[in-house]
């Protein structure tokens, strides 16, 4: 295979990663390339096994526990599809470049930040080894700008706190595409007075 061997899509929420790796699966599939789609165990958003965009567009898909399961069902596919890359366990890089070393493509999705501004699982070293990375935004469900970069979590229709775990699975309910100047992450009462002590020494240094 002389393209590329791995490719990532990436952003926040409701950028459209999904519907884009159902594009490239559906162009794989007409190409009459034997395709193999996956996600984790964990996205519990969808009772059945497939994968499905915000528009409406679904695949079959294999639900998988975790990252070596794929593998097992990898052996006759030229290409392997993987949703929500920043589930998976740590295994994922080794699994991904099991597979391109066999001369198969990879083409995942996943956010590249958690709701915290954080990186997202094992997403930064997935990127590292990425031949291609598209790196989409979505429009901020605040303002209206075409750059949304950052996804926003909600508690109650609040923005959520740092002290919310990493992992909260949820819809457009709990989450929402926002630009720079929108994106709001609280602070605990701890962060807020170690913020006012902080800064409170540097002004005493200064």
């Amino acid at each position: 295979m002389k393209d590329y061997r791995f490719e990532i899509i990436t952003g926040p929420m409701s950028c459209g990663k999904t519907e884009e790796l159902l594009r490239r699966i559906k162009r794989a599939v007409i190409a009459n390339k034997n395709v193999k789609v996956f996600f984790p165990e964990i996205d519990k958003r969808v009772s059945g096994d497939y994968i499905r965009s915000r528009n409406g567009i679904a695949r079959d898909a294999i639900r998988v526990h975790s990252a070596k399961e794929i593998l097992a069902y990898t052996r006759d596919a030229d290409i392997v599809a993987i949703d929500e890359l920043q589930f998976f366990d740590r295994h994922i890089v080794e699994v991904i470049r099991t597979l391109t070393k066999q001369g198969k493509k990879v083409i995942g999705a996943g956010l590249d930040l958690d709701f915290k501004e954080e990186p997202f699982g094992h997403m930064p070293e997935l990127l590292c080894y990425a031949n291609k990375v598209d790196k989409l935004t979505a429009i901020c469900m605040k303002c209206g700008s075409e750059y949304g970069l950052r996804t926003q979590r909600l508690i109650n229709g609040e923005p959520a706190d740092v002290s919310s775990p990493q992992i909260m699975i949820g819809g457009d309910e709990t989450y929402e595409a926002r630009c720079l100047d929108c994106y709001e992450l609280k602070k605990t009462k701890e962060d807020k007075k170690l913020f006012v002590l902080s800064r409170a020494k540097i002004e005493h240094n200064v």
